[in-house]
């Protein structure tokens, strides 16, 4: 009976105390939120409002009234440094790295953005030196993976191999294939400096970092026809099918130029017919005309055309086509008009006048239809690349040209 007194005494009080806490805070947090500058909600105003640079001005404000705010100031940075304005980032984040009173995880975080505001304004040497500092502790990752991308734009690739090794230790995350293309890219430098035996061992070496690479027996084709051995060098090309016959095409001038060499031009047409009936004609076709134009003349071309084009229509097989007819014509007008009078006016037909139309037409419409695509951003290029120029991610172009429109 005494424990049910007690326990109906004690509820009250309880509920009293937990009064009294809930007053306490409320009032708290009302003074912290009057503590604040106007400036800073109408800041955040304007950012929800995707306004930066009114959100700007007001966080300039905030950060004149009160110059301890470190986590505005590391806002204020971000934005300045996304809009371009490094200068600015450059000086807010120095300033904070410089603060005496700051703690020490503050002011690595202030060298690591200091770090980024420098490679985003091109001084890299100054990137470099900041993120070094950053080797261990928690910026550490964030830092050698910003190295990374300083080094791949200084084409330092000696440095982004040891910083992607780094970083496949630190991460436990598989950098080969990106390490495989920094072997490639030195290969690349000693073939331009006519070291082919330099380029044979970086080649190797991308070859055991990433068996699946197709550059590397590329370009160690590229080593062996500069070193003269054009066998070795077609052996290494013509087995690209094998390995991944979608890089075939990347190849095919190479395949064709050494047949010739060797006087094998018959091999190189048989070599290309049995592509064409593949699905890596749309890549091929243009070498494939060529070489059939060269090799056999306009008719034979024109047949090749005709022929592919019942297998697979695309406006590159029908511009083609209408290229060999034009080509066709001339060479019959030629013909015609040293028969008759061994110079002098000549009657152009008007069918070969048609066929040049069309021709004309069609080639200017392909011009720019063909090109290469980066799965992760979309850019668009006539040439390919092993590294996208639009985002620098690695292997993103896919080795078959598109024909969409735009």
């Amino acid at each position: 009976m005494m424990f049910e007194t007690w326990w109906l005494l004690a509820l009250p009080l309880v509920f009293g105390l937990g009064w009294m806490a809930a007053r306490f805070y409320l009032r708290q947090l009302i003074s912290e939120q009057g503590a604040l500058p106007r400036s800073y909600f109408k800041g955040l105003n304007f950012l929800l409002n995707e306004q930066p640079d009114q959100a700007i001005d007001a966080f300039v404000e905030v950060a004149r009234l009160d110059p301890e705010t470190t986590e505005l100031h590391f806002a204020l940075g971000a934005l300045f440094r996304r809009r371009g304005e490094t200068e600015r980032a450059i000086r807010v984040h120095q300033n904070l790295a410089t603060r005496p009173d700051l703690p020490e995880p503050e002011r690595e975080h202030a060298l690591y953005e200091l770090g980024q505001d420098f490679l985003r304004a091109g001084l890299l040497d100054r990137a470099e030196e900041s993120l070094r500092r950053l080797m261990s502790g928690p910026y550490a990752a964030s830092a050698k993976r910003v190295l990374l991308e300083l080094y791949e734009v200084e084409k330092e690739w000696q440095k982004a191999i040891d910083a992607a090794r780094e970083l496949q230790t630190l991460e436990q995350k598989d950098y080969r294939m990106q390490i495989a293309q920094f072997c490639c890219e030195l290969a690349q430098d000693a073939l331009q400096k006519k070291r082919p035996e330099d380029a044979t061992e970086w080649l190797r070496r991308a070859t055991r970092e990433n068996p699946a690479n197709v550059r590397a027996p590329i370009l160690l084709g590229d080593a062996a026809a500069a070193a003269g051995d054009v066998q070795g060098a077609l052996k290494q090309w013509l087995a690209i099918e094998t390995q991944d016959a979608a890089y075939v095409p990347l190849v095919a001038d190479k395949v064709v130029k050494a047949y010739t060499e060797l006087g094998e031009q018959g091999k190189a047409l048989q070599w290309l017919r049995g592509l064409l009936k593949g699905n890596l004609a749309p890549e091929l076709l243009d070498t494939a005309y060529r070489t059939e134009l060269e090799v056999n003349g306009p008719v034979a071309a024109a047949a090749l055309m005709r022929d592919q084009l019942r297998r697979q229509p695309t406006l590159l097989a029908l511009t083609k086509y209408f290229e060999a007819q034009a080509a066709e014509n001339q060479a019959a007008g030629n013909s015609s008009a040293e028969a008759a009078d061994g110079g002098g006016d000549a009657v152009v037909d008007a069918q070969a006048q048609e066929t040049a139309a069309i021709r004309d037409l069609l080639q200017l419409r392909t011009r720019n239809l063909a090109r290469y695509t980066c799965r992760e951003c979309g850019f668009r290029a006539r040439l390919f690349y092993w590294q996208c120029p639009g985002c620098n991610r690695w292997e993103t172009y896919a080795p078959r040209r598109s024909e969409a429109l735009g």
